[in-house]
């Protein structure tokens, strides 16, 4: 009997790692098929680029919403490990320092957008989840999606990435031992936010300023906040 349990247990394995590899297979297709196609791209599209049906897209993630937050879980992890990718190299160069890190993390994010426009577009404005639909009645897939939603997820990862970074190069607050984590925490997830709303902008309302110079006039803007406000917290601590 431990034979028999044995060889179902590599039968039972080998067809996971087939399904993750069709499934990776599947969400490489569907992206492809956003940046010829655009945002707007419906499931039969998908599935046409992906030389399959709808059906077999929903055997593996079960419904619209699942192949979205795949889709979305992919973009996340290029993201993430280009804007740490970004700051790190910075981080590790002494002759530039933290300016120079937020500077390398808000570029890396403004890239993404330059690069995949049309993908930005599907991530952020999910119109997958709403073909077909008004605001008043979401569909039962917008709704799980929103449930657990991997664009807040990625948001959050990147915050708390920025809060790190920031609380690394702060330290121990004029060495009295108060962590200045709390105040770091906020300020990444501020800056985040104040990228994300800039960008969204940019793309939306393109009116020629290159990449380079939003992502030069947000640093300027996030660095002069925090340049300010990391001396004020340690004078605070000080007190």
């Amino acid at each position: 009997m431990g034979f028999v349990k044995a060889g179902r247990d590599r039968r039972d394995s080998r067809w996971d790692a087939h399904r993750e590899q069709r499934r990776v297979a599947l969400v490489g297709s569907a992206i492809g098929a956003i940046r010829r196609h655009g945002a707007g791209i419906g499931m039969d599209e998908i599935a046409t680029s992906a030389g399959t049906s709808k059906t077999v897209i929903y055997r593996h993630f079960g419904d619209r919403a699942g192949l979205y937050t795949a889709i979305c879980e992919s973009v996340a992890g290029v993201l993430l490990a280009e804007v740490r990718r970004a700051t790190a190299e910075a981080l590790s160069d002494s002759g530039r320092g933290p300016r120079a890190a937020v500077a390398a993390g808000i570029d890396a994010y403004l890239r993404l957008i330059e690069i995949d426009p049309e993908l930005y577009r599907f991530v952020v404005q999910r119109p997958l989840l709403t073909q077909g639909t008004t605001r008043r009645a979401p569909t039962a897939d917008a709704g799980r999606a929103e449930a657990s939603d991997p664009v807040n997820d990625l948001v959050t990862v990147i915050g708390d990435e920025v809060a790190v970074v920031i609380a690394g190069n702060l330290g121990t607050a004029a060495g009295t031992g108060t962590d200045p984590r709390a105040a770091a925490r906020i300020w990444g997830h501020a800056i985040v936010g104040l990228v994300r709303g800039a960008a969204d902008d940019w793309l939306a309302r393109p009116d020629g300023t290159p990449r380079e110079r939003i992502a030069a006039h947000l640093t300027d803007l996030a660095w002069s906040g925090l340049s300010g406000l990391a001396s004020h917290v340690q004078q605070e601590v000080q007190s």
